[in-house]
């Protein structure tokens, strides 16, 4: 059984931070007392080969009684650190570690638990525990923010100064910009979740663990913007270090890349797939030779860019369920809010079981996902097909047999005025007019029983894209 693991360790109420879901790997016990007040005690251990993250759960009896036990660690060869009484758990992985200790590689071995005791009254014995727990490649994390299901709006690309994001500084200069000014942009745009995608690199992850116990209603999921010379691709979930050199004997084609990305579980999205990739972008638009059996999702807006849908269409024409996300491509978090390409602008509208990692990603591959391109917080677009025995949303698959009529059902809230089109197969077809701010709308549509996508975009009257929802497939 594959183990959950803490990516981020959260000390607030408002986070579920169960740290795993099977027994620890290994108990460490044992007792201290009146003699080992103000001493130290170092308590062995081994780690197995392959291990990419260590956690460790400590506790400890009779603390009413004022007993008191500190805690590091060393991992054999360097202090790894020292969060004193004030955490009773902890985790260290390579891209990352709980603040109070260093990240860097889980090295197999003989690590040591360090115990300081700055207080054991001279009658009490107090006996311990510290459960370790051992995660490997792509072992998924289990944090959850908020539980329940619902539609929850997120931003899946966006920069800091861990690659070319830029701000601000007090002095008015232009500087590589903070993770925490980015949350706080999120925050402010009522956001329930953002992926970090800075360019190729895993440092962000780090920050982001510390950052996520104070954000404790921003669910943080990570991610990065794998950066090759033949296009761009965002991958959410992993944190292991991902080969992006495409074109090099370690990565000579896109498969080997996907290879990497499928074994760590994660989730792969193309980016702004239309872009250009000359001397104005390099490498932006998507050149690679690509088997998109093994891509999750198509990120259709990048800002106010609409040019990744006919990319898109291209691929359900050819058979292809790929997701259609947005992002805001943003790179710097000080933008005005309205402003194009700010952090929120446009949102990605999940429906999930609850606002953890695991369930948007989830929600994300299954395709139950809308854009709302002005990133409103509100608005609401929810479609379902029906027979007289199935049932389907946005991002599922229905059968039906030629002659019957599949009926379409449109809920629309926060949209009075505008228009619902229904797109079939990538074209223009049937609009009617939003009339309330809640609203249900029909449409039938006649089955040949051959193989169609059908999806509805919301516009203004004067054409602007306002919502743009995912296919519900027929036939696939």
């Amino acid at each position: 059984m594959r183990r959950f693991l803490i990516l981020f360790i959260a000390f607030v109420p408002a986070i579920s931070a169960q740290s795993v879901a099977s027994a620890p790997d290994l108990v460490l016990s044992g007792t201290v007392t009146g003699k080992d007040h103000q001493t130290y005690k170092e308590i062995p251990f081994n780690v197995p080969p392959g291990v990419t993250r260590l956690s460790v759960e400590f506790s400890c009896t009779d603390k009413e009684q004022r007993t008191t036990i500190d805690l590091g660690i060393f991992d054999g060869e360097r202090f790894r650190g020292w969060s004193g009484g004030n955490k009773s758990q902890f985790t260290l992985a390579v891209t990352d570690a709980t603040p109070s200790f260093l990240p860097g590689p889980i090295r197999p071995g003989r690590w040591f638990l360090l115990l300081g005791v700055p207080n054991i009254r001279a009658r009490v014995a107090s006996r311990f525990t510290a459960k370790i727990f051992f995660a490997r490649p792509g072992d998924p994390p289990a944090i959850t923010v908020r539980t329940g299901p619902a539609w929850y709006r997120g931003d899946l690309h966006m920069h800091t100064g861990h690659s070319d994001g830029t701000c601000l500084s007090q002095t008015g200069a232009r500087v590589p910009c903070p993770v925490f000014k980015t949350l706080e942009a999120a925050v402010e745009r009522r956001l329930d979740f953002i992926a970090i995608t800075d360019h190729n690199t895993t440092s962000t992850f780090h920050a982001m663990r510390e950052l996520q116990s104070y954000f404790d209603r921003l669910l943080l999921i990570p991610g990065r913007e794998i950066t090759t010379f033949h296009g761009h691709a965002n991958v959410f979930g992993p944190v292991d270090f991902i080969d992006f050199r495409l074109g090099s004997k370690t990565v000579p084609n896109i498969n080997a890349l996907q290879t990497q990305v499928n074994a760590l579980h994660g989730v792969i999205s193309i980016n702004h797939p239309m872009s250009p990739s000359d001397e104005s972008c390099m490498g932006c638009g998507w050149t690679a030779a690509t088997d998109y059996r093994s891509i999750n999702a198509v990120e259709v807006v990048n800002g106010a860019d609409e040019s990744g849908i006919a990319f898109w269409d291209a691929l359900i024409r050819r058979g292809f369920r790929v997701t259609g996300i947005g992002g805001s491509d943003n790179h710097d978090a000080g933008k005005p809010l309205n402003a194009t390409g700010s952090i929120g602008f446009p949102e990605t509208v999940i429906q999930a079981q609850e606002l953890s990692q695991q369930a948007i990603l989830s929600g994300l591959r299954a395709g139950h996902v809308f854009v709302d391109l002005q990133g409103s917080n509100d608005r609401l677009l929810e479609c379902t097909a029906s027979t007289l025995n199935q049932t389907a949303q946005m991002g599922d698959a229905l059968q039906s047999r030629s002659g019957e009529t599949v009926r379409l059902s449109i809920h629309t809230v926060y949209l009075a005025g505008d228009l619902v089109e229904m797109i079939q197969d990538g074209q223009p077809g049937t609009t009617k007019s939003i009339s309330s701010a809640d609203t249900v709308l029909s449409f039938d549509w006649p089955s040949d029983g051959g193989r169609h996508w059908l999806r509805f975009t919301v516009r203004t009257p004067e054409g602007q894209t306002v919502l743009l929802g995912n296919p519900i497939y027929i036939n696939f």
